[in-house]
């Protein structure tokens, strides 16, 4: 099973993408997590990012798209994947294009979750993070001495800075104006299925399933 899984920021992409990695056990590959591992690996794409990031700047599309061909023809990925976080521009979806054809990966499914703006910045300005393992809850369920269930820190949620209101429309905007093309660059490359992602984290995973007929 090979899916890219996308949508705005906010809308539950990462959520998902870790239960059905697991659930069809298949490599989950965030962008993030794996820039993250091969600056961490030493690898000679990882260093060229490192220089980057120590720098200040941003890692170009081509040394991140080298690390992701790199997971990709890994044999951890053999068995499927989901990707997570890329691409987000037409260009990222013309490289990745192009390592799909390189690696003769076909069949691949794309996962769209959709919501309103208004629900997602909702659901992101009351949501807070555990600054020892990033575990995401709604501020409601965070009271007074509360323990992260899943890794046990005591008093350990805080609010990110991005999860500000007016940084949130912003990157709402980003993504209307740069990633939400994609979508239509891929309606005759890949199987589409479009889920509501404002249902519940258990719903929009049922809903997927079925779709995928698993």
């Amino acid at each position: 099973m090979r899916i890219i899984i996308f949508g705005a920021p906010g809308v539950g992409k990462g959520t998902q993408a870790k239960i059905l990695a697991n659930k069809l056990n298949i490599i989950h590959i965030s962008t993030g997590d794996i820039l993250r591992e091969a600056i961490k690996s030493g690898t000679e794409l990882g260093l060229k990012a490192k220089s980057i990031v120590e720098s200040g700047g941003l890692v170009p599309d081509e040394i991140v798209a080298g690390i992701i061909r790199d997971v990709l023809n890994d044999e951890k990925s053999k068995n499927g994947f989901i990707l997570d976080g890329f691409p987000r521009t037409i260009k990222q979806a013309e490289i990745l294009e192009n390592i799909f054809h390189e690696l003769n990966i076909v069949n691949f499914y794309l996962v769209k979750l959709e919501a309103a703006d208004e629900i997602i910045i909702d659901r992101i300005t009351n949501r807070l993070v555990c600054s020892s393992c990033g575990n995401i809850l709604n501020k409601e369920a965070v009271t007074e001495n509360f323990v992260c269930p899943k890794c046990g820190a005591q008093n350990s949620y805080i609010k990110r800075k991005d999860d500000d209101e007016e940084v949130i429309k912003r990157r709402l905007k980003l993504y209307r104006e740069q990633t939400a093309p994609v979508f239509n660059f891929y309606k005759d490359k890949a199987k589409i299925v479009e889920v509501d992602g404002t249902q519940s984290i258990e719903e929009v995973t049922k809903e997927i399933l079925d779709s995928l007929n698993l």
